[in-house]
Parts: structure tokens; sequence; C-alpha cells
């Protein structure tokens, strides 16, 4: 990914990231520098915290909304969110890693306040770990069970953002 252009963000940029992680994640980023990037190659919104990229903004679920300020992987493990999270357990950990998308049978737990349309981080029991972010396609409290694809996978480890250093 070849960055086009870099730039620190204003105040008021600032301040609705953190209020947007706090609301929804729970993640109070505490950081000194937010810088937007830009990438010739690539469709990626990425803001380094503090020279590392932990914040990516997301197609909203409605398309007549602004894109939504969310951790990427590499955020999400350095801030670990307290809600929206859905947690996989050993056998989906390949699968999520190379990009695929979360089957109810994966999952072991879920945030019960996670709505259909909602982005979430997506975890590993064994260590913590995060994988993955992704779209949930259904409730939180219709994750667990024996059949379906319920969240979308929008970034996870090993792909071009993942891989992304300044």
């Amino acid at each position: 990914m070849n960055v086009k252009s870099r730039h620190h963000l204003r105040a008021d940029a600032v301040a609705e990231i953190e209020d947007a992680l706090a609301d929804r994640l729970g993640v109070d980023l505490d950081a000194d520098s937010f810088e937007k990037v830009e990438f010739d190659d690539s469709d990626w919104n990425v803001v380094l915290v503090d020279g590392e990229p932990h914040v990516l903004y997301v197609e909203a679920a409605d398309s007549g909304d602004a894109d939504e300020p969310f951790l990427t992987v590499q955020g999400a493990n350095a801030y670990p969110p307290e809600r929206s999270v859905v947690t996989v357990d050993a056998g989906a950990i390949s699968f999520v890693s190379d990009g695929a998308d979360v089957m109810r049978p994966g999952i072991v737990e879920a945030d019960e306040d996670i709505e259909a349309g909602d982005l979430v981080a997506i975890n590993e029991e064994g260590h913590g770990k995060f994988l993955a972010i992704g779209r949930a396609k259904t409730g939180g409290d219709d994750m667990v069970g024996d059949s379906g694809k319920v969240v979308e996978s929008i970034h996870h480890v090993g792909d071009d953002l993942f891989e992304f250093s300044v």
C-alpha cells in the first residue's frame, strides 16, 4: 500500500474519533498524535494513533450515513474493547484469520448489546487476541448457534491493512 498523503487531524476530528470509540467500544484512546493516511492503491481510510494504524473508517451500514471510525485489528489488540466483541473458538481461528466470515458454530460468546449492522471486533477465546473486524448480520443474542453466517469480515490478520507499516 503506497501512501498518497498523510496529515494531522484537527482537534474536532480527534474528539469525534475518541467519542465514537468510547461510546461503541468502551475504549479510551490515550494518544498524542492522530494522522489521517490516504493511499494511492487502496480504499482504506486509516488514522495513525501515535504512528500506528489503530483506527479505520468503515463505510456505514446505512449508505446515507458518514463512515464510522472503528479500531483496526492492531488497534483492538492495543486498546482492547469492552463492548461489541464476538469471541470465537480455536477451530475458527484459521478461517477468521484468512478473512472468512464468522459462522455461528465457531462463536462461543457475543456481546448481547450488538445489533444487526453494528461493527464488531472478533477475538479468540484462548489468548484473547483480536483477529478481525466485521459487521454483524444479526444481534448478539442470536449469534451463538448451530448454523449460519453472522458476521461479515471487513479487515483481518494478514490483509494489506494489517501488513501496513509506516
